[in-house]
C-alpha cells in the first residue's frame, strides 16, 4: 500500500537522536558514512533479506514490509515474530543508546502491526551487537505517546522545510554527519540561519561555462 505523503519510519529514530540529524538527512539529502555506520548498514543488509521461517511454533518473517496511515509513515521491519502474537525485533550493531532513539523506532513498528493486522502488539526487542543479547521493550502508553508526537513533528518539520540548529552534546563526536554539521559553529540560531542561507545560495549558483 502506498501512502502519498508516508515518511520513511527510519527518521523517527534520527529525529530522536538529533533534529538536526533528521534534516540534515532527509531534507537536505546529506549522508556520510563512518565505521559505525557501515557496520550497521552490513548488519541490516543481512537482517533486512525478505523472507521466512518456521520453527515449532514459531514463525518469522525477515524484511517485513510496514506502514501506517495514521502516522502517515512507511518502513521495514528487520524481523517480525509471530507467536502467535508480533512481536518486532530490531538490530543494532553497537550497545544500547543512552536516549530512547532505537525504543522509539521499534514502537513505530509496533503501531505500524497493530495497524496492518488488528491486533494488540504489546512487546518487542532489540538485537544489540555489543552485547550480542536481546533486550526486551515493553509499548507503555508513554512510549507510544512520545512515538506518535515524534512522528506528528516529523511531518511538522517536514512541511517547515526547515533544518533546525545544532544543539552539541556528547553523542555529535559519534555522528558520521559531524564534518557536514558542524556543530559547534551552529548552534545559535542566527548562525544556523546565515548557514542555511548560504547553503541554499551554493545549491543555486550556475556552473561555469
Amino acid at each position: 500500500m502506498e501512502i502519498n505523503d508516508a515518511l520513511p519510519l527510519s527518521g523517527l529514530q534520527h529525529l530522536a537522536f538529533c533534529p538536526r540529524q533528521w534534516a540534515l538527512i532527509h531534507l537536505e539529502q546529506a549522508w556520510a558514512e563512518n565505521r559505525l555506520t557501515a557496520e550497521g548498514r552490513l548488519l541490516h543488509e543481512r537482517a533486512d533479506l525478505p523472507g521466512q521461517s518456521r520453527r515449532a511454533n514459531l514463525r518469522t518473517v525477515r524484511g517485513m514490509l510496514l506502514h501506517s496511515l495514521r502516522l502517515r509513515i512507511t518502513g521495514r521491519a528487520d524481523i517480525v515474530e509471530f507467536r502467535p502474537q508480533p512481536f518486532p525485533v530490531e538490530y543494532k550493531r553497537g550497545k544500547r543508546k543512552p536516549t530512547d532513539c532505537d525504543l522509539v523506532q521499534l514502537c513505530a513498528q509496533a503501531l505500524c502491526l497493530e495497524e496492518m493486522l488488528a491486533t494488540p502488539v504489546p512487546a518487542g526487542a532489540i538485537f544489540y551487537g555489543e552485547p550480542r543479547r536481546r533486550i526486551e521493550v515493553d509499548f507503555s502508553p508513554a512510549l507510544r505517546s512520545r512515538t506518535e508526537m515524534l512522528a506528528a513533528t516529523m511531518h511538522q518539520l517536514y512541511a517547515a522545510q526547515q533544518t533546525p540548529p545544532a544543539m552539541p552534546a556528547k553523542h555529535c563526536s559519534r555522528c558520521s554527519l559531524i564534518d557536514v554539521c558542524l556543530p559547534h559553529g551552529t548552534d545559535r540560531p542566527q548562525v544556523a540561519s546565515r548557514w542555511q542561507a548560504a547553503q541554499q545560495k551554493f545549491l543555486r549558483q550556475e556552473p561555469d561555462a
